[in-house]
């Protein structure tokens, strides 16, 4: 396991990152990324100046080694179980305090007896100077906090550390139920009215001969035995 893309973010916040040789909180000359001579060459003197590149390589290659110590430090079968957010905070503290405070510090002892909410408590024993403690309660809270809850911060009150979009977890939502599906009734077509029975059809009768009709008054009476046929 290796420091994240966050963890990074928030450590770097935490450090700062200054390209000219400053004194520290207690007077200890830094550079770059919080580096001391301690973490090795470069010896940091006063009107020490780095470029950003050499800045950036100075810094990967000291978090690197401070990473290192904690792998070795916690027990062969934690790292497997140990988040990725407890982790940064872990290499965050070693960087702080150093290597040899670290490996001696009840933090250690706490994770190795598996106590993760002890050791977690632990962090927060380092609480000197006073300026230090808005720090060690960041680093107790990102311990504690996967990333996908909250993102760390440099100090407990302040804005969360500005990660990489790519490094940041999709936040956790509750998988949504699949919607209650009511099975469809078959729809059934209208019965077909009934047909009614057709009644048979009545015989017709034969038309009867009409009658010729009679000739009106005397002329036409007369007329009509004079010309039968007319």
């Amino acid at each position: 396991m290796d420091l994240s893309a966050i963890g990074r973010a928030a450590l770097i916040a935490r450090e700062g990152r200054r390209l000219s040789a400053y004194r520290d909180s207690v007077g200890i000359w830094t550079i770059g990324v919080g580096h001391t001579s301690a973490a090795g060459p470069p010896l940091v003197t006063p009107g020490l100046r780095l470029s950003a590149a050499e800045c950036d390589a100075l810094f990967a290659r000291d978090v690197a080694r401070y990473a290192d110590t904690v792998r070795g430090a916690v027990p062969a079968d934690l790292p497997a179980d140990l988040p990725e957010h407890a982790f940064d905070a872990l290499v965050s503290l070693c960087f702080n305090i150093g290597q040899p405070a670290f490996l001696r510090s009840t933090v250690i002892r706490r994770l190795r007896a598996g106590d993760r909410e002890g050791a977690a408590e632990a962090i927060l024993m380092w609480n000197r100077p006073a300026s230090i403690v808005t720090r060690r309660q960041a680093e107790h809270d990102q311990f504690r906090t996967p990333y996908a809850l909250a993102l760390p911060s440099a100090r407990r009150g302040e804005a969360p550390v500005a990660a990489p979009p790519a490094a940041v977890p999709p936040a956790r939502r509750p998988i949504p139920r699949a919607p209650h599906l009511v099975p469809a009734r078959p729809q059934t077509r209208p019965a077909a009215p009934l047909e009614e029975p057709t009644r048979p059809e009545e015989p017709t009768r034969p038309e009867e001969p009409t009658r010729p009709e009679e000739p009106k008054g005397l002329w036409g009476r007369l007329l009509a035995r004079l010309h039968p046929g007319a």
